[in-house]
């Protein structure tokens, strides 16, 4: 998350100090002036571009979000390349302007004093406005980038806070900037990061089919790194660089850094070659003078842009040849300005409250935004409407055409049902809606390629209903998942069931030899023996959902209790390996191994009329493992025994056992996906073996740093690819 909120953090810390800067001179301008009771006007300006630029970043957000998946990529590839567009030009005018912004703003809140109040908030609104716009549409494509909008969003509320204290700062006098330094240096990286961004909007535009060589890869090191390792995450969340590149990626990032940052380092340079002023007598002279002496004053670590109140006003007007009459030509719109309303107040009437305009300009923006969004949503154009009821399953279906297609499913009958397209002929699943309450429509989206389809309707409490097949002519292939029924798990069940009754008659053996090793008092012997039945009982994961309130008792913790691991509720393994390990004497632990045994042996009695249902088959395939990187890789579990790696490695076994019987299953609908799984499965066995030492295991804490990122990341990556699994082997009701 925090390698992902670096670029949002520097972005929202540069445009929300140049947005800062530019409010700072406004009311600068105005205390100066004479005008403070314009100052409602300002910020009121200044409040509009903030609601515009919020109800900007909805509207990209909700509009993306109504589009199909190729029209998504399209979307934010080409959103990709503007961002990148206006931040180049954001970095090159901020560079060529920081020095005159000041000049240039007191010049137009000057001419809108002498307008009237609509011109001083339009000129707040635009100067802030744009930064705020640019802001919004780069927040909006590194999140998109990043995948998760967390980080991003933290990192630029981060910058944007920092930015405001900054101006305050400025505005005081008590901090000294210089300004120069701090936008070529943002600059450079920000050029940096921009190319990054071009990179990921191209593989976008090219996964949108805009733009050709999108199986073209430059590079793939996506089997040579670690994808979880830091580095990894850092070189991904910064400079959007991926393991896997194509060649237009390449050439637009290497391209597009060659040239700006060429052309940003060259004016850099230009910029700072001192201009040798020329001598003139009299008061071009002075006038020189005053030039390099704003010049210098612009260069300095002392930029403030309060001082228009004072210092700075002196500075313009040292050099000319009359400085008095300088201040009264600027206050004199300002004077003007009043007398001029006062007879248009005389013949308003009534004063319109001062709440009204703010509300208005924060109002409007957001009613727009929200008009953007209701009626973006409606249905895409030539999208069809299929009724979905026990009476009309399907009705309004006609062949569709090749490619992603969206479609309006809407419940026209009394019950809630579930819908899918299928292919008839094989029950395949192209897509599906749970939970379509009766009077209420839905998009449902599917692959359409060659083939037979249609519709099939399931009512909660009724039967299946399949609607008429049509025929859709074309080549090529959609992906689609072959349904799993309750009978297709029933063998795999039986087979798992017979492995954990198998395992539970070992248990029972092992937790009796640990009792009676006590019993003897052999403590050497009871430390070995626990560890080889806890490690037993910790490769039946799957079936923990199904043991109720025996694993409580079993492997429960001490978590939660009230005395903690001296409470007379804590039991089990964790309970006596908490004793072998913390000097407790025979004596202490015979009870609890004895206790242990019992809750065993009425477990393995127990476990054949348990109810398991054959969902949890392939949901544990994921649960398991999931729970030794929460538990076990972090050695939060250990009580002792520095044994958290043979927990692990019995886990891995235990899911190792658990994919054996799915694997029919698996392969008939992706044999791809379990050639992955298997290699995951060797790394990380590889990984636990170099830990385990005859009887012995490393802890967890003593592993060093890269063995301990290895190992998270070979774990993260294995769950990433068993995270399918659940839902390729979901019972569905179309089945």
């Amino acid at each position: 998350m925090w390698d992902d909120a670096f670029p949002s953090f520097l972005i929202g810390l540069r445009e929300g100090l140049e947005a800062g800067l530019i409010v700072s001179i406004l009311v600068a301008t105005l205390v100066r002036a004479g005008a403070k009771s314009r100052l409602p006007q300002v910020w009121t300006g200044v409040l509009a571009a903030i609601a515009m630029s919020l109800s900007f970043g909805a509207v990209l957000t909700f509009t993306a979000a109504s589009l199909s998946a190729t029209a998504q990529e399209a979307f934010g590839g080409t959103l990709s390349v503007i961002a990148v567009a206006f931040v180049t030009a954001m970095v090159f005018w901020m560079r060529r302007s920081a020095r005159s912004l000041s000049g240039e703003i007191k010049e137009k809140v000057t001419g809108a004093l002498a307008m009237g109040a609509g011109m001083l908030i339009v000129t707040s609104f635009l100067a802030v406005g744009r930064e705020g716009l640019e802001t919004a549409l780069f927040l909006w494509t590194t999140a998109r980038a990043a995948g998760e909008s967390v980080g991003p969003m933290i990192g630029a509320g981060i910058g944007l806070v920092i930015a405001a204290g900054l101006c305050w700062g400025l505005y005081r006098r008590v901090l000294k900037i210089n300004l120069t330094k701090f936008f070529t240096a943002t600059g450079v990286v920000l050029i940096v990061i921009a190319a990054g961004v071009l990179g990921y909007g191209l593989r976008d535009l090219q996964e949108g089919g805009v733009l050709p060589g999108k199986t073209a890869f430059a590079f793939d090191l996506s089997q040579s790194i670690d994808p979880s390792a830091w580095y990894t995450t850092l070189v991904q969340g910064v400079f959007n660089l991926m393991p896997a590149m194509t060649w237009l990626q390449v050439f637009g990032y290497v391209a597009y850094l060659a040239v700006v940052m060429t052309l940003f380092v060259r004016g850099v340079r230009t910029a700072a070659k001192p201009v040798p002023a020329p001598r003139a007598p009299g008061a071009k002279a002075a006038a020189a003078q005053s030039t390099e002496a704003k010049s210098a004053e612009a260069e300095s670590a002392e930029v403030k842009p309060a001082e228009g109140e004072s210092s700075e006003e002196q500075a313009e007007s040292a050099p000319e040849p009359q400085p008095a009459p300088e201040p009264q030509k600027e206050a004199a719109p300002a004077a003007a300005a009043p007398a001029a309303a006062a007879p248009v107040a005389a013949t308003t009437g009534r004063k319109r409250p001062a709440w009204v305009l703010p509300v208005v300009v924060v109002a409007v923006p957001a009613v727009v935004a929200g008009g953007i969004v209701a009626f973006g949503k409606s249905k895409p154009a030539g999208a069809p409407t299929i009724a979905v009821s026990e009476k009309e399953c399907g009705k309004g279906f006609t062949a569709p055409k090749t490619g992603r297609q969206t479609f309006q499913m809407q419940n026209t009958g009394d019950k809630t049902s579930e819908v899918y397209l299928v292919d008839p002929t094989s029950n395949a699943v192209y897509g599906e809606i749970e939970g379509l309450a009766p009077g209420t429509t839905r998009d449902l989206v599917a692959p359409i390629a060659g083939g037979s389809y249609a519709w099939r309707c399931v009512p909660t409490g009724g039967k299946a209903v399949t609607s008429a097949a049509v025929r859709v002519s074309g080549g090529g292939g959609a992906k689609a998942v072959v349904p799993v029924s309750e009978e297709d798990l029933a063998g795999p069940l039986r087979a798992y069931k017979k492995y954990v009754d198998a395992g539970l008659a070992t248990l029972t053996d092992q937790t009796q030899r640990l009792s009676d090793d006590l019993a003897g008092g052999d403590l050497d012997a009871a430390r070995t023996d626990w560890l080889t039945a806890h490690r037993t009982y910790s490769s039946l994961g799957a079936a923990y959902g199904t043991f109720q309130d025996f694993d409580k008792k079993i492997n429960g913790r001490a978590d939660g209790l009230p005395g903690g691991v001296h409470d007379k509720d804590f039991s089990g393994f964790h309970r006596i390996e908490y004793g072998l390990w913390h000097g407790a004497s025979a004596d202490e632990l015979t009870g609890p191994a004895e206790r242990l045994h019992g809750d065993v042996m009425g477990l393995r009695k127990a476990f054949p009329t348990q109810d398991f249902d054959p969902g949890d088959l392939p949901l544990r395939t994921h649960e398991i493992l999931e729970n030794t990187l929460q538990f076990e890789l972090t050695g939060d579990t250990d009580g002792g025994s520095g044994s958290n790696l043979a927990t692990a490695d019995a886990n891995l076994t235990g899911t190792r056992e658990l994919l054996d019987v799915l694997r029919p299953l698996i392969t008939k609908r992706d044999p791809q996906l379990l050639t992955t799984i298997d290699g995951d499965i060797a790394r990380l066995q590889k990984l636990l073996d170099a830990a385990h030492h005859g009887d012995a295991w490393t802890p967890v804490e003593k592993l060093d740093a890269t063995t301990r990122q290895r190992l998270n990341g070979v774990t993260g990556q294995l769950l990433e690819h068993l995270a399918p699994v659940p839902d390729l082997l979901e019972i569905r009701k179309s089945a």
